[in-house]
């Protein structure tokens, strides 16, 4: 300690601080305080001690690097305030343990144990600071390798923990040698996840080359602890301007991006793809206000005509589903059907199409009561398993007052072979209800027309990919002749008629008639077509 005149003299000192400064007693004594601070050179610290030698400022505290006499430094903690006497008291303490503990200690919390690099707390803390400072940087560009390791969890069952941590170890100095030549940061994020930084990016190939270097890496196996373990590591790749995105969205983009490279495949990099993303982020959106959608009446039914190939006449229609989107106009039904099945609303969606199917049938029965016309709806495995399908249709025909006979339920061909228990139980139901069954887009599955025989089915109608081999009469495709002729012996023989799909033209229609097919369906007789227009098409 010290206490200095109003002119910054040193009065009187303790031996402490002339130890500490490496200056005797009496060379201190009538000393500027400033010079033995070195405060001069500074004029930020050095007005604020002129400030509170002069009153306009009661106190300073500060931290700062101090020289010794003998050239050496040290970090210390200054502190001036008045007294109660026209002398003012200056108190110097030596903090370099202290910081150097505390940075003992910051490091220790910012780095992964297991791994000893930069942990997901500070890689954040690298990510914000590289968007602040990127105006500032050559490129102005960032980019970022997220990655995971495929099968790692299967490595930490089978081995146990110590060895994955060994592996993990492993792994990060292989990922140091890849991103440390480049100045690039290499962190571990948790788990089994890493990411490299990519600070004043050069652009794509730059991220894209430190992606492949890793894999290359990973091709050689890994010796841990007596075992011989082969890894990959799937990644995703973001690069991009720093200007007009966030560290949270980059992390989004690597995150999806990261994603994509496990449902492609594994072991790969994958590179964040803007109209990728928009699809996922479209479907996003679709699924999340599917079962409000239902409940806003938002799906309207078109109907394409089920014609008769030996006269023409309409014998029937399918009906087909298509969201009016408030935001993304008409859609068809591969935009959305598989959103239903996969989080439950294809019970209520159908539920309603077969509702407002019937309706629409038994309104045409009315108009023209001589002329039966079926209307075939298309029943979602999950409608069986996680409804009661027969109940619903009773309900619905009951409602309605369509004779079951004019109502066609179609099920895809691998939904309905080895049917077994509930799904089995509700088609003979069905069947004994007077509800015809029909087999969608059938020769694509099992095609197993022995085992169909011994199912309550009436209705073949073929996949549209054989009918689109009978182009034209000049250049006829033979194989798939054959195999739809076949086909249709099989099913006629046992007792099913056969619908043939995609009929496009009036070649494809007159052969598959000669072959003896039933019923034909495509554009050559109509599009699916709003419910007026099927009421047109009828006289």
């Amino acid at each position: 300690m010290a206490l200095l005149g109003p002119d910054g003299g040193v009065l009187a000192a303790n031996a402490a601080l002339g130890r500490l400064l490496g200056v005797p007693l009496e060379r201190m004594v009538s000393a500027d305080a400033r010079v033995l601070l070195g405060l001069t050179g500074d004029p930020h610290a050095g007005t604020a001690f002129d400030d509170v030698l002069t009153g306009s400022r009661r106190r300073l505290r500060c931290t700062r690097r101090l020289t010794r006499a003998d050239g050496t430094d040290l970090r210390a903690e200054l502190s001036l305030a008045r007294t109660d006497s026209r002398a003012l008291l200056l108190t110097v303490e030596d903090v370099s343990e202290r910081d150097s503990l505390r940075r003992q200690l910051r490091h220790l919390r910012m780095h992964d144990p297991v791994t000893r690099l930069p942990n997901r707390a500070l890689f954040f803390e690298r990510l914000a600071d590289a968007f602040a400072r990127a105006p500032e940087r050559g490129t102005g560009r960032i980019g970022l390798c997220y990655l995971d390791l495929d099968g790692f969890k299967a490595v930490n069952d089978t081995l146990g923990h110590r060895v994955g941590d060994e592996l993990l170890a492993a792994v990060a100095d292989r990922l140091l040698a890849c991103a440390g030549p480049g100045g690039h940061l290499a962190a571990r994020l948790g788990g089994d996840e890493f990411a490299l930084l990519l600070r004043d990016s050069t652009g794509t190939g730059q991220a894209t080359a430190l992606a492949e270097a890793v894999l290359d890496a990973f091709q050689r196996p890994f010796d841990v602890s007596g075992h011989r373990l082969a890894v990959s590591a799937s990644i995703g790749v973001v690069e991009r301007e720093a200007q007009g995105t966030t560290p949270t969205g980059l992390m989004q983009a690597a995150d999806t991006t990261l994603y994509w490279a496990k449902d492609d495949g594994k072991g790969r990099w994958t590179l964040f793809d803007p109209e990728r993303n928009e699809h996922r982020m479209t479907r996003q959106s679709l699924s999340s206000t599917l079962r409000q959608a239902v409940e806003r009446g938002e799906f309207v039914l078109d109907y394409q005509p089920l014609v008769a190939l030996d006269t023409g006449e309409v014998r029937g229609v399918e009906a087909l589903v298509r969201w009016e989107h408030p935001h993304f106009g008409r859609l068809a039904p591969n935009r959305f059907i598989g959103l239903a099945e996969e989080d439950g609303s294809i019970v209520q969606l159908g539920r309603w199409v077969l509702a407002e199917s019937c309706r629409q049938a038994r309104a045409w029965q009315r108009e023209r009561p001589g002329t039966p016309l079926v209307v075939s709806v298309n029943v979602a495995v999950r409608q069986v398993w996680d409804s009661d399908l027969v109940a619903d249709v009773a309900a619905i025909l009951h409602e309605t007052g369509l004779p079951a006979r004019l109502l066609q339920l179609e099920l895809t061909e691998s939904a309905v072979m080895g049917s077994a228990g509930r799904p089995l139980q509700a088609l003979h139901a069905l069947h004994e209800m007077g509800v015809r069954i029909a087999i969608d887009d059938f020769g694509t599955g099992y095609s197993n027309l022995a085992y169909m025989s011994r199912l309550p089915v009436s209705t073949l109608k073929l996949d549209g990919s054989f009918v689109q081999g009978f182009r034209s009469a000049e250049h006829p495709n033979p194989a798939d002749e054959t195999i739809v002729e076949a086909l249709v012996d099989l099913a006629h023989r046992l007792g099913l008629t056969v619908t043939a799909e995609c009929v496009e033209n009036a070649d494809q229609a007159e052969r598959l008639r000669r072959i003896g097919c039933d019923t034909g369906q495509g554009w050559h007789y109509s599009r699916p077509v709003a419910a007026a227009s099927i009421s047109q098409l009828l006289g």
